[in-house]
């Protein structure tokens, strides 16, 4: 899921000789004209790029430097109208301090071009389209291991931007993505998706079972808020109450069930002196039973199945 094929025009040109004879040019002949100048001094490595997919010379497939960065003609020959060397074609990324950067559009398409097909089809329209992200914002083309197609790495590239992110992923309670389990791509699709939050699936509890397989059901009885959407009680990328919980218990399960197991003083007067919210006020668990005391404190300790039970006696989710 993490890795993507290059399907690049063919490596070959065809060119003109002077008998006017057409001749094939290989694209390792069409580098050389690259890399007389983008050779082993370079700052940023180059040559390197041969030792990834985009640089494998015996896949018909591979691309030249031409195809991705165009003919570059005043950037080879000069443009005396232009001080200094004039860039390429097309330049890729956002902060090239050297040159101003191609439009991302124009960047995008070049990748696309070759790059268009599997998880790649609904990137027209994205959030990350629309938002001027270019495909060299995340991916490093010249390196032998691209940092966002490995799961360890994976991560550092996404915070670049979603800082947020970054942060809940220390939390108490996580997901595996610091350790290199898991990856952001392996619930969000970066490339677009026809879901919410760019999710893999079409909803967010598919995304959800395609992992947690066993909260999936059908079951005799249903939870409903966990029918509808498991970010109704998780957090998806961290928190502080086990396991992703948005708060601990009982507080998560008063947002709906706010009288449950609630006694009153006086039948109807306002509940008091407790650390419990329910509709009416706050409840004293001094003076009840332990069986109460122990609801009030966590409800899963009766309510243990509360993703579904199968069992003939399991609807209250009790067991």
């Amino acid at each position: 899921m993490l890795f993507a094929t290059a399907h690049a025009e063919t490596a070959s040109t065809q060119v003109v000789g002077a008998t006017g004879k057409t001749a094939v040019k290989p694209a390792e002949d069409r580098d050389a004209v690259c890399t007389r100048c983008h050779d082993e001094t370079e700052t940023k490595p180059l040559l390197s790029i041969y030792q990834s997919a985009h640089g494998n010379r015996a896949d018909a497939r591979t691309p030249s430097c031409q195809q991705c960065h165009g003919q570059s003609d005043t950037h080879l020959k000069g443009d005396p109208s232009q001080k200094g060397r004039a860039a390429p074609d097309i330049v890729y990324g956002t902060k090239n301090k050297t040159y101003e950067a191609t439009p991302a559009v124009t960047q995008n398409d070049k990748c696309i071009g070759c790059h268009e097909s599997g998880l790649r089809t609904h990137w027209s329209g994205s959030q990350h389209e629309m938002q001027g992200v270019t495909c060299s914002n995340c991916h490093t083309s010249h390196v032998p291991k691209d940092k966002v197609l490995e799961k360890i790495s994976q991560p550092d590239v996404c915070f670049t931007c979603h800082k947020t992110q970054r942060a809940e992923i220390h939390l108490f309670s996580v997901h595996p993505i610091l350790v290199g389990k898991t990856a952001c791509s392996e619930c969000h699709n970066a490339h677009g998706s026809t879901g919410p939050k760019m999710l893999i699936k079409q909803s967010t509890n598919e995304t959800c079972y395609t992992c947690h397989a066993e909260k999936r059901g059908p079951f005799l009885w249903e939870h409903s808020p966990v029918v509808d959407d498991c970010t109704n009680c998780h957090t998806s990328h961290g928190s502080n109450n086990p396991p992703l919980l948005k708060q601990r218990t009982p507080w998560l399960c008063q947002e709906c069930h706010t009288a449950d197991h609630a006694q009153t003083v006086d039948s109807g007067a306002n509940l008091i002196n407790g650390d419990v919210t329910t509709i009416n006020g706050r409840q004293s668990f001094n003076n009840l039973s332990p069986r109460a005391q122990a609801n009030g404190l966590n409800c899963l300790s009766c309510h243990s199945m509360i993703h579904g039970s199968n069992h003939p006696a399991g609807a209250k989710f009790n067991r």
